[in-house]
């Protein structure tokens, strides 16, 4: 699996990473996919300057970690443009697809797992390869520093459901990815978040 992140962080258009999914060697059974499509309309030219296998769309599917502006906004260009099938956990930006928690999809040449993990917003996914250890988590916050805050019955349980997985490295919606340490990172967080919520008001 080859990742690339087509955003430019000199760019003066608030927007998402927005993660391009190929296969290794470009096959024609690979499936070219964006995480997430930002709000930076140059997107599109970066998607132009890239080899994608002969005969093949640059983008044949959109899976979009949650509704946010941020990670939506070109969806309408990059219909125009590559015609994909649009994948999402909920009907609010228009999926052609729903996913629910434990769905399994091909992106570029492997498997990716959606794990539901509530709380950012309430159709907030991670995608999960198991084969490379690769976690893209949108805005799903992840590395939580301290037992401060609320936090939903569902949304401990989707992060329960990420730290029983072998992460190697972690892609977010903003910033740049963790490739280190992953799997101590996501316990800790845990750990912070039981402590929050079982704490007692006084």
């Amino acid at each position: 699996m080859r990742i690339m992140n087509l955003s430019d962080r000199r760019s003066k258009t608030y927007s998402s990473n927005v993660y391009l999914i190929r296969g290794d060697w470009n096959r024609i059974d690979d499936v070219n996919t964006l995480i997430d499509v930002g709000n930076d309309p140059a997107v599109i030219e970066r998607l132009g300057a890239t080899s994608y296998g002969l005969g093949k769309s640059p983008v044949e599917q959109v899976v979009l970690t949650h509704n946010h502006f941020d990670h939506v906004a070109l969806l309408p260009a990059i219909r125009k443009v590559f015609d994909p099938v649009v994948y999402a956990h909920s009907t609010f930006v228009g999926a052609d697809r729903l996913l629910a928690h434990g769905d399994l999809l091909r992106c570029g040449d492997r498997t990716l797992e959606t794990i539901h993990t509530p709380g950012h917003s309430s159709d907030s996914i991670c995608l999960y390869c198991r084969e490379d250890g690769v976690l893209f988590v949108g805005d799903t916050p992840v590395l939580i520093l301290s037992a401060e805050g609320s936090y939903e019955e569902d949304f401990v349980r989707g992060l329960e459901c990420l730290c029983r997985r072998h992460i190697t490295a972690i892609y977010f919606g903003h910033g740049d990815p963790l490739l280190d340490g992953c799997n101590a990172r996501l316990y800790y967080s845990l750990r912070n978040v039981r402590e929050a919520v079982n704490k007692v008001p006084e």
